[in-house]
């Protein structure tokens, strides 16, 4: 059996656009140059090697969008409705933090009528995340619980999930934080259980009272909160709700501890995005992000575009 057919076997797939980076906001024309040409290329995670991956409308069981800026994919989107029916999702990340914690984040208004021309056109498929929840000098709890209040009643009727979680504090994390303490003088601290407990409580009433379920994204603890539910971020039970036709048994595929997700492919390259965000896990540092994004200002493709053939393993478990 060659690759080719081994990498067929499990179709159709879905496909996460994307963790790693911003791909509606900064690639949105690259992800359509590689719809039209029916595959995408990218880089294993672990290895860096070239992976192929089918993006034939038979082929792709759904597909998850991960963005704080969809605009620049909207002109293409009657395109794909065209191609995949419709069968997608989107995970809208609007926190509204000072810029000294999001650099490049689109204005919140801007940001907030994008939600909802996008929850228009797809009713039930647009997921607000409120991601990740950082306790700083700027951002106190108090600053949270005012912030995701106005947000939530702001976005009410437009949807009603809200996956939310308190910032990982991986090294490159703490790294990060450190310069900015440099910087500009903000403190960062991790919030111990209890204290996001009772944060947690005082937000599910919020969120509740505008119509919307909280979804504890890989922090299990925080579901100990009546009417907070386990975060699958990537679901093939609301995948069956949107469309009961493209269901089928998927098995779990954790990125990390306490997620949910279920198996998927995500195309997306690490340290691409030039969000700028300070907690980001996907970038080592910004820098590196935004001199990555410039290069494909430049040539309008990606590293991994032009890879011959055999010199790519087609995509299994990446």
């Amino acid at each position: 059996m060659t690759n080719m057919q081994k990498a067929n076997k499990n179709f159709p797939r879905i496909i996460s656009v994307s963790r790693r980076t911003d791909i509606p906001a900064y690639y949105a024309d690259w992800f359509m140059q590689q719809v039209e040409r029916g595959y995408v290329t990218y880089p294993n995670p672990m290895s860096f090697k070239p992976v192929r991956l089918s993006l034939r409308p038979a082929e792709v069981l759904f597909i998850v969008f991960w963005t704080r800026n969809p605009h620049p994919l909207e002109k293409h989107l009657e395109r794909l409705d065209e191609l995949y029916q419709r069968a997608y999702y989107f995970h809208f990340t609007i926190n509204g933090l000072p810029k000294t914690l999001e650099t490049n984040n689109p204005p919140l208004e801007f940001a907030l009528d994008t939600f909802g021309r996008l929850s228009e056109r797809y009713p039930n498929q647009v997921f607000w995340r409120y991601d990740p929840i950082v306790i700083s000098d700027l951002t106190p709890p108090d600053y949270h619980l005012e912030k995701f209040s106005e947000l939530a009643e702001r976005l009410r009727g437009a949807t009603t999930r809200c996956y939310f979680s308190f910032v990982s504090w991986y090294l490159k994390v703490q790294r990060n934080f450190a310069k900015a303490t440099q910087a500009h003088g903000v403190n960062f601290r991790d919030a111990e259980l209890a204290e996001r407990l009772e944060m947690v409580r005082r937000l599910n009433k919020i969120a509740a009272a505008n119509g919307m379920t909280l979804y504890s994204c890989c922090q299990d603890a925080l579901c100990a909160i009546e009417g907070v539910a386990k975060s699958r971020c990537v679901d093939i039970e609301t995948i069956r709700e949107i469309a009961p036709e493209r269901y089928r048994k998927l098995r779990a595929a954790p990125t990390r501890e306490d997620c949910g997700c279920y198996e998927s492919r995500d195309i997306g390259y690490y340290d691409s995005c030039p969000h700028g965000c300070i907690y980001c896990y996907a970038n080592i540092n910004r820098d590196k992000a935004k001199a990555f994004y410039d290069g494909y200002l430049q040539r309008r493709k990606l590293p991994m575009d032009e890879v011959v053939s055999d010199r790519v393993a087609f995509a299994a478990a990446v």
